[in-house]
């Protein structure tokens, strides 16, 4: 997401071309990238619990990797459309042609990518309410979250951010507990 966003910034005409191309290709190997780790943080939300705590992780699972699904359409038919299109206005036609489908807007391009940190987010809760995680975690994925919503342009950050907040999770700084980290 990072790497999408920074190249994003280079890309004055958010058109057709090297940039477009790179970017989106980042963007799809980032969101691919949360597959893992969507799956790590719902087990180690399960591990140990009961039904519901399990049944919650799995939810936040589904939610993560729908999202996830919806993005890396997005990223395709982006890519798609930017190849086919010689410059921005072509593109818009052929936006306008796959948007005007039945359902694709709000499946690939609002709702179903929203999933994506509705399972985020319920993932690191249910870590932080089991203490399986630090608070300041889901704070920093708050974080995240809330600039990339504000605006493309601050997707590097919000990329930072969730690096922050999940880089080291799972694997315990030395004398301490990994219930807490």
């Amino acid at each position: 997401m990072t790497v999408y966003g920074l190249i994003r910034l280079t890309d004055e005409k958010h058109g057709p071309g090297l940039a477009w191309s790179s970017g989106h290709l980042a963007l799809l190997a980032g969101v691919l990238c949360f597959v893992p780790v969507f799956r790590g943080l719902s087990r180690m939300a399960a591990e140990g619990r009961g039904r519901g705590a399990r049944r919650l992780a799995g939810a936040g699972f589904a939610a993560g990797l729908i999202g996830v699904v919806a993005i890396s359409v997005q990223a395709g038919i982006d890519l798609v459309v930017g190849f086919l299109s010689e410059d921005r206005a072509a593109m818009q036609v052929l936006f306008e042609r796959v948007q005007s489908r039945p359902m694709m807007e709000p499946v690939f391009y609002s709702v179903g990518p929203m999933l994506f940190y509705v399972g985020l987010l319920l993932l690191m809760v249910q870590l932080a309410v089991l203490r399986r995680a630090g608070a300041w975690r889901t704070v920093v994925i708050v974080a995240g979250i809330a600039v990339s919503m504000v605006s493309l342009d601050l997707l590097p950050l919000g990329g930072l951010l969730f690096l922050a907040a999940l880089v080291t999770l799972g694997s315990p700084a030395p004398g301490v507990s990994s219930r807490a980290s």
